[in-house]
């Protein structure tokens, strides 16, 4: 039967409310020509009627139950039930782009490609400064790459050569995924096309919080497993993470009591510091070009994100101690169906 298949859309969701009615919609919406699809959904424990809307908008779907909510088992069980060569992944907070897959599918035709993906980008920056600065985390140069995030299309062959992603993460799958892709030779392209619109729905600095710590309990998780080996994955970014972070927590009771006991000294590492956030905003500034003042809004999300990364992989020694894996942190609230985020 997978010859009767070209391509998968595999959609992952975990209360979504409409986010997910449109992206599914704009799957149906896509620029097809005459490639063969699936629509494929995998219910996280959704409390917001996701099944059965997606059910109804065409989509065969699945549901994990009440085990714990994981978009890594919930791609695994998409994947594995595609009957399509390749598997177009997407996150059921996402809209698809429609000429994405017209403009992906010819990059596969070398043999060494095993994943392509394009620009994903936020649906509505301006709801908030958080989901503005963030937008620009998606922000990457095209080209080949070593890794790929939540959506893109790959082939299903590839994945189960390597079993799939690896469901004890609750972070950082993709990643952790694409390591053991190159393993094997692999290459991952990343396109200059746009590929999906994202609604991060950040608007606090708690959830803000939560996301950074989420992305530290990935850095320790992934690290601590490859640490050792020829491809030590994300070593070096755990490693600078508490250095960073523990200068950034130890420096302004050093430049307090400087400035209350040496002001001249005191002065002097003011200066340094917005020195470094020039240098940060100067180096990011090619993510938002004749945008300065987001460019200095991005450099310090990127300096004060480090402490709650430092948080999360704080969490993840002490979950280690305790000998519990970890549990999904949710940096927001459900969205219901034709209403907006809580």
């Amino acid at each position: 039967m997978t010859d009767a298949i070209d391509i998968s859309v595999v959609v992952i969701g975990r209360n979504e409310g409409q986010r997910l009615a449109r992206c599914l919609a704009s799957v149906q919406a896509a620029d097809w020509q005459a490639l063969r699809w699936e629509l494929i959904y995998v219910d996280s424990f959704s409390s917001d009627g996701s099944l059965p809307r997606a059910r109804r908008m065409g989509a065969r779907v699945f549901d994990l139950g009440a085990a714990r909510p994981c978009a890594a088992a919930g791609r695994n069980i998409g994947w594995r039930a595609a009957r399509g060569a390749l598997v177009l992944f997407l996150d059921g907070d996402t809209q698809l782009d429609p000429q994405f897959v017209q403009r992906a599918v010819p990059v596969l035709a070398d043999p060494q490609v095993v994943a392509v993906w394009g620009h994903r980008r936020e649906s509505d920056p301006g709801q908030s400064i958080y989901t503005r600065v963030l937008d620009l985390d998606w922000v990457f140069p095209p080209g080949p790459s070593d890794y790929f995030g939540g959506d893109a299309l790959v082939r299903r062959q590839a994945l189960a050569d390597v079993g799939g992603f690896d469901d004890a993460l609750v972070a950082g799958e993709e990643p952790e995924l694409c390591r053991r892709l190159r393993a094997l030779g692999w290459q991952i392209e990343h396109i200059d096309a746009p590929m999906t619109q994202h609604d991060l729905a950040i608007g606090t600095a708690r959830a803000w919080w939560m996301r950074a710590e989420r992305a530290g309990l990935a850095y320790a998780q992934v690290a601590a497993r490859y640490a050792g080996t020829a491809d030590p994955l994300w070593q070096r970014e755990a490693r600078r993470n508490r250095l960073h972070a523990g200068a950034l927590l130890v420096l302004p009771v050093l430049l307090i009591a400087a400035l209350w006991l040496q002001p001249a000294m005191g002065a002097l590492g003011l200066l340094a510091g917005l020195a470094l956030w020039a240098r940060s905003a100067w180096r990011c500034r090619w993510k938002c070009p004749a945008q300065p003042a987001l460019a200095w809004a991005y450099a310090a999300h990127s300096q004060l994100q480090q402490i709650p990364i430092l948080a999360g992989q704080w969490r993840w020694w002490r979950l280690q101690r305790a000998q519990r894996a970890p549990e999904l942190i949710e940096y927001r609230r459900s969205q219901r169906a034709g209403g907006a985020e809580a």
